[in-house]
């Protein structure tokens, strides 16, 4: 009974070709089913592979691509898909060696953390030979074996017929026929539609399965429909030309669009949640204009016959003016913390300055983070904006690149805009935001109209631990450092 088992395992395991019938024949009469031949019962190989916990406390991440498919075979470190979570964006390697057998998300659908990812077939022990008697060589070797016995017994027939059979004469040589395009194969959704676009093909008196969508899985669109309509007047109006002209009726107006629902990316998530916490918090605003000619001069003459990527921008030196007067001024740089003890918030003064820049990606807005500013000079600084703002163009960031920010300095000024309202991020007490400098007239020191590049710096405070004087000095020594730019590259250590 054993040996039927293990001989039946072995069929289905290794197909049922031929070849396989013929070794497991063999392996019958040499006396192995007699010897009560046992195995142990094979182990399940297929394993799941979970959605590891990426930290923060994310829940879930959107499937941003896929880089295998079903069918694939992976090493250990082979890169499997790309997830988004609602900081940055995460490459989830394969842990083990085998074969991908099932993906269960699809990309832009949001994947659960623990949760199965795909399944992968870690099994080893299958040569190179049987995987691809498994895959299908099997089957191809029975339909071989199947058109050779047919071709042996027809030639056996045939030889017997053309003894009594008289001389066949040639027949003439069938047309050439005229190869015809395939028809295109619809995709697994071309009859579905949205119910607006279901309306517009009833409205228009047509019928969905004769329009070719263009849609992703080829399904129907609007715009699908109207082509479909046009080219059909377009038809009709031909055939007619003929005819007497008879006055058309107004077309109706087109819609022009319909609404629809879009879920938030991560980022945008992410940013829901932490503007919702940020509600709590009583701003405190205050805004100067700060003069940059001084600093601007300064920057001409260093960027002189530089090349662009070594060329400084105002940005280096705003973050590097911060961080001076943070020194003075410790508490702007500084945690609330309001969950250890909720009847006796404190706060953390933070000794490094980690400050946040943010930046505009594709994604969303980004706030990247400058490690221990204080340490940095003017020219690594500017080399570090320049990392983390590829960085976030590309959607490259960790989420160490992301985290621990102490303050924040928002450059909304690259984009335009005088003045900015920022929203402090929890649980740092302060954020700046700069507006985008310009050309004013102003009087010069004995009255004389002069030409000054301003920029105007917006403040926001959290008033429940920091006072409107104490904000104001910090704006205040930040401009000095600005408008003296010589003095503050003197306190540069």
């Amino acid at each position: 009974m054993k040996s039927s088992r293990e001989a039946s395992r072995l069929l289905s395991r290794y197909g049922s070709s031929a070849s396989r019938r013929a070794s497991l024949a063999n392996y019958r009469s040499n006396g192995f089913a007699q010897r009560g031949f046992h195995s142990s019962r094979r182990m399940d190989v297929v394993k799941p592979y979970l959605l590891a916990d990426i930290g923060e406390g994310i829940t879930e991440c959107q499937v941003i691509q896929w880089f295998v498919k079903p069918g694939a075979r992976v090493e250990q470190f082979d890169p499997i898909c790309e997830v988004q979570s609602d900081k940055a964006s995460v490459e989830i390697t394969s842990r083990f060696d085998g074969v991908i057998k099932k993906l269960y998300y699809d990309a832009d659908d949001m994947a659960k953390v623990g949760k199965p990812l795909v399944d992968i077939d870690i099994q080893g022990e299958i040569s190179a030979d049987d995987a691809a008697l498994l895959n299908g060589a099997d089957k191809a070797e029975a339909s071989k074996q199947e058109s050779a016995d047919t071709t042996i017994e027809v030639g056996r027939n045939d030889t017997k017929a053309a003894a009594d059979a008289p001389p066949t004469q040639s027949l003439p040589a069938e047309p050439e026929q005229k190869q015809t395009q395939p028809p295109k194969t619809p995709g697994k959704f071309a009859t579905l539609a949205v119910p607006a676009v279901r309306h517009l093909v009833k409205e228009l008196n047509l019928k969905l399965e004769d329009i070719e969508g263009t849609g992703k899985e080829g399904r129907v669109t609007k715009e699908d429909v109207h082509n479909h309509a046009r080219k059909l007047k377009e038809g009709s109006s031909t055939t007619t030309a003929a005819a007497p002209a008879k006055p058309a009726p107004a077309p109706a107006p087109m819609p022009v669009g319909e609404d629809y629902i879009k879920p938030l990316t991560p980022v945008q998530s992410g940013m829901y949640k932490q503007m919702t916490k940020s509600l709590s918090i009583p701003h405190f605003l205050y805004s100067d204009s700060v003069d940059f000619t001084p600093l601007n001069t300064l920057r001409k003459k260093f960027n002189h016959g530089k090349e662009k990527g070594q060329r400084l921008s105002p940005l280096p030196f705003i973050i590097k003016a911060v961080s001076l007067s943070l020194q003075d001024f410790p508490l702007m740089n500084a945690f609330l913390d309001t969950t250890t003890n909720p009847d006796k918030p404190q706060l953390l003064i933070k000794a490094q300055h980690n400050i946040g820049i943010a930046v505009d990606s594709p994604s969303g807005l980004l706030v990247p983070v400058i490690k221990n500013v204080q340490s940095h000079s003017i020219e690594s600084l500017a080399a570090e904006v320049a990392r983390l703002g590829k960085l976030a163009r590309d959607g490259k960031l960790t989420n160490a690149d992301l985290t621990g920010a102490t303050f924040t300095v928002s450059n909304i000024g690259s984009i335009g805009g005088a003045a900015v309202s920022p929203v402090i991020v929890t649980p740092q007490v302060g954020i700046l935001g700069i507006g985008k400098a310009r050309v004013v007239p102003a009087f010069g020191d004995n009255g004389e109209i002069v030409k000054r590049e301003e920029a105007v710096f917006s403040w926001s405070a959290d008033h429940r631990v920091i006072d409107g004087a104490m904000a104001a000095r910090c704006a205040e020594a930040v401009r000095k450092n600005l408008e003296n730019i010589e003095s503050m590259l003197v306190r540069l250590r």
